[in-house]
């Protein structure tokens, strides 16, 4: 699904209705769509009643043709109009079909409003749409608060028409007193504020509807930004044909551990292979080795020099030694450390200088010992790789085309020089700069993990828990978009897909431990199966 902000979804309805299909034929559209997922949704339901809190605007106008759908497929239904709406055909041909309607203007205390929220089954909160400007009309709050203190005596389904009524489509703002949904149908395409803390909380599921925009419209087609959902995903995963061996799959290397952070090499290789790939190679420091074995013995491994138990600037070598063509994607990062010995092994594998260093006090690797290496494979960098890549010369034009990058905005924040608080701010458009300034795919992790490639593409997982704040979940992402390299994906499809899947595996690890605090890394790589499984990946 696209994401737009509220000036190009204007540009679209405006394009779409010069193109000869109305506003009036966008509503009809947008409504009966959203009667058809409420309807799909609830048809188990003891009791198929429904109320709709009507605005004035064309969100109202959405819910009126939705309502009325509604009566025709049997569901009781009751408009409550915020606003007088006078000689409203959706309202005369609402009320010829047997719905009941009720007005805010004939109710100044709001009773009528609390007890027709506790009389339905579904709410569709139609009040507010994606024009509203933050702080909200005392009247317009007055409403919402009192369908909130409604709600909280007996909770219906709420369903939200376009947006949650509260809601800054562009900067996720959100009022005080805007519901929480359980399920947002949005009209054609999500909104950029959706994307964004705290209206992101207040979305609940999120389904997107056809409102008949011409495929070929310019500024449709303008848009490069994405909303990423299970279809999505579904759609760049590689086959796997049944007379598939191992190498049909790939090779993942996962550079990673250190004897503080022993066990995060672990995590990430075992949720590359959880997604698929062929075969993991594990290049961690020697003394690991004899901790580790035993707990993947699925991997192969490559064991690394070391000093005080971190990785040591001669491994850059040994690794080099190792590539070879079977090997389709290298993460470098999770737990590695960031002593000066390790800065020096990421220098040297890349041939680059640290800051601040002089050719004299730092040796990088030569041209002929680089001119006999392999090229480096596609590579991922996380955690400890990208504080150490801060700290090197020129790292951006080092690594290959189209690395992938997997900052939380601390590290970001590192890498670019700007406050963190800048960062969370502004992550859509600090992601989308910094890939094009850099030339590789960038993940700004946490609440709405955002997916920027080079070329402008950028996506977004809906996603936020607290079962992802864990130490090792980071590492586990890293896996699973290396494992998705490695078998061949594209960087931006293989980082936005495995985004979405550990987002998936922590809300199912969440469901499953019933508690978002008892989710632990290991729990979330657990839980990738079930996310395949769901979307019938076999």
């Amino acid at each position: 699904m696209k994401l737009v902000t509220v000036a190009e979804m204007r540009a679209i309805e405006q394009q779409t209705d010069a193109r000869g299909w109305s506003y009036a034929q966008m509503m009809e559209a947008a409504g009966k769509g959203l009667a058809q997922v409420v309807a799909q949704e609830y048809a188990s339901l003891g009791e198929h009643t429904v109320l709709g809190l009507v605005g004035k605007g064309n969100n109202g106008g959405d819910t009126l043709v939705a309502l009325n759908e509604l009566l025709r497929l049997g569901w009781q239904a009751t408009a409550y109009l915020s606003a007088p709406r006078e000689d409203d055909p959706l309202v005369s041909r609402f009320t010829r079909g047997g719905g009941v309607v009720l007005r805010a203007s004939d109710d100044p205390h709001l009773e009528t409003l609390r007890r027709a929220v506790g009389d339905h089954a579904v709410l569709l909160d139609g009040l507010l749409g994606t024009g509203v400007r933050l702080p909200l009309r005392e009247e317009t709050a007055r409403l919402l608060r009192a369908v909130k203190e409604a709600i909280a005596f007996q909770r219906p389904i709420v369903v939200a028409v376009d947006v949650p009524s509260g809601i800054d489509c562009d900067t996720g703002a959100a009022a005080e007193e805007a519901l929480s949904a359980d399920l947002t149908v949005t009209m054609a395409a999500a909104k950029v504020g959706m994307t964004q803390m705290p209206a992101l909380g207040l979305m609940g599921e999120v389904i997107g509807v056809d409102i008949g925009i011409p495929e070929d419209l310019p500024a449709w087609q303008a848009v490069h930004r994405y909303w990423v959902d299970g279809r999505m995903v579904a759609q760049v995963l590689p086959p796997r044909p049944k007379d598939a061996y191992k190498s049909t799959f790939g090779t993942a290397m996962v550079v990673a551990g250190s004897v503080n952070y022993t066990g995060t090499a672990l995590l990430a290789g075992e949720a590359a292979y959880r997604v698929g790939v062929g075969r993991v190679m594990l290049a961690v420091p020697a003394l690991l080795h004899g901790v580790l074995a035993g707990h993947l013995p699925e991997a192969t491994w490559l064991l690394l020099p070391h000093e005080l138990g971190v990785v040591a600037a001669e491994a850059s070598e040994v690794l080099t030694q190792a590539l070879n063509e079977r090997i389709k994607a290298m993460l470098i990062g999770p737990g590695l450390g960031v002593e000066q010995t390790t800065e020096h092994f990421l220098a040297r594998l890349l041939g680059v200088q640290p800051r601040g260093k002089s050719a004299l006090g730092f040796v990088p690797a030569t041209a002929p010992t680089q001119a006999k290496r392999p090229a480096l494979p596609p590579l991922v960098l996380d955690a400890d790789g990208l504080k150490l890549l801060a700290r090197l010369e020129g790292w951006a034009q080092a690594l290959p085309p189209k690395s992938i990058l997997t900052p939380h905005p601390a590290e970001m924040a590192l890498l670019t020089g700007l406050r963190r608080e800048a960062i969370q701010e502004n992550r859509l458009a600090v992601a989308e700069r910094f890939a094009g300034e850099w030339g590789h795919v960038v993940v700004l992790t946490g609440a709405g993990t955002v997916v920027a490639a080079p070329d402008g593409r950028l996506a977004v997982i809906p996603a936020a828990t607290a079962a992802l704040a864990r130490a090792g979940t980071g590492g586990a992402l890293a896996g699973v978009i290396t494992g998705l390299l490695a078998q061949g994906v594209p960087p931006w499809e293989a980082a936005y897909a495995g985004a979405w899947l550990h987002a998936q595996a922590g809300m199912f690890a969440w469901e499953e431990g019933g508690s978002s605090a008892a989710v632990l890394a290991r729990d979330v790589v657990h839980a990738l199966p079930r996310v395949l499984q769901a979307l019938n990946y076999t």
